[in-house]
This record gives C-alpha cells, structure tokens and sequence, in this order.
C-alpha cells in the first residue's frame, strides 16, 4: 500500500473498490489495520533505535526471544520469532559474527543447534530494551491503559484463535491437501 494514502483515505478506496460485495467489512478492517499498525511500528522502530544498534527487526526479534527464553534451539527460536531456520541461520551467523550470540551443538544431537546471548548481547539487551520500550509507549500513546489492555487482550484472541484451528481451517480450505510451496516471485528461466 502506497504510504502517501492515510488510513482514512485507503479505507474509503477499498469501500469504493468493494461497493456491494458481501465481505465481513469489520472484520476487514480488523486484519488490514493489524498489518498497517505493524508495519508502522516495524518501520519506526527499525528506523529509531533499532537502527542506532545497527540491528533489524528480524534480528532484534531473535535477540529477545534468547535473552527472554535463554539458550534455545534454533527450530524453536525461528518459531518464536515467527521466521524460516533458514532466516534465522543467516540472522545467526550475522549476530554472532557481531559477538551477539553464540552458537553451540546440541549435547546430545549433533544435528541440533543451540543459540544463547553472549555477555555483549545480554549487555546489549539490557541497554536497548528501555529505549525500545520507551518507543512502544511512544507509539501506543493515544491509547489510554485500558485501551491498550483492551487492544492486547483482542490481538492474542485473534492469535488464538490461528494457533487453536488455524491447522483444521487450512485443512478444511485445502480439502486436507498441503499448501503448493512458495515461490520467490521469480518466474521459472525457460
């Protein structure tokens, strides 16, 4: 979506765009709002202090998952942050070759991966959490306390309700097929 249209301005579009369809319209506004509000702090952060630590989001996002978590294996550190393994290897490897983290073999499964803050990336963390949260209470500062409850309390029943029957309703939508695999958007070289 452009960034020069306002929230305003997108909505009576796609209202335009829709006119008579029968769409849950609320519901609509729910998700499109979820993504631009995401995107928005996304961009703020990474564009704040995220950037005077040199980190991206997807790499802050792994550093709070091990400093929160503790050392963790890979599989579970990419499903927390919400990444391929394979993101969270490349987002590894740059994190550690930054002295961030560290990566170990498992004990008892040399396949496995283990990843755990190294002294710099807890000192790291405990210096750029504050300023990190003190652009959350930036970003959320039209909201009253008990809206922001209100709003989290939503967005985890929206999480909810994909992690409790997401899997039964993509089954149901897929008649019990897997998904095609993704593609990058590049066209298959003739």
């Amino acid at each position: 979506m452009p960034s020069h249209r306002s929230i305003a301005e997108a909505e009576k579009l796609a209202a335009a765009k829709l006119g008579a369809i029968p769409i849950h319209r609320e519901q609509m506004a729910v998700v499109a709002n979820i993504y631009r509000a995401a995107s928005a702090v996304r961009q703020h952060l990474e564009n704040s202090v995220l950037r005077g630590a040199d980190l991206t989001w997807t790499a802050f996002v792994v550093l709070w998952v091990v400093w929160v978590w503790g050392e963790s294996e890979t599989r579970h550190v990419a499903e927390e942050a919400g990444i391929s393994k394979g993101t969270l290897t490349g987002v590894s490897r740059t994190l550690e070759g930054r002295g961030l983290v560290k990566r170990t073999v498992h004990p008892s499964d040399g396949r496995r991966v283990l990843l755990s803050l190294t002294e710099e990336g807890e000192a790291l963390m405990g210096r750029l959490f504050p300023e990190f949260n003190q652009e959350e209470a930036f970003v959320t500062s039209r909201l009253g306390g008990e809206e922001c409850r209100s709003l989290a309390d939503g967005l985890r029943q929206v999480v909810l309700q994909i992690e409790e029957h997401g899997e039964e309703r993509r089954l149901a939508l897929l008649d019990g097929a897997e998904p095609t695999p993704r593609r990058s958007g590049r066209r298959p070289k003739d």
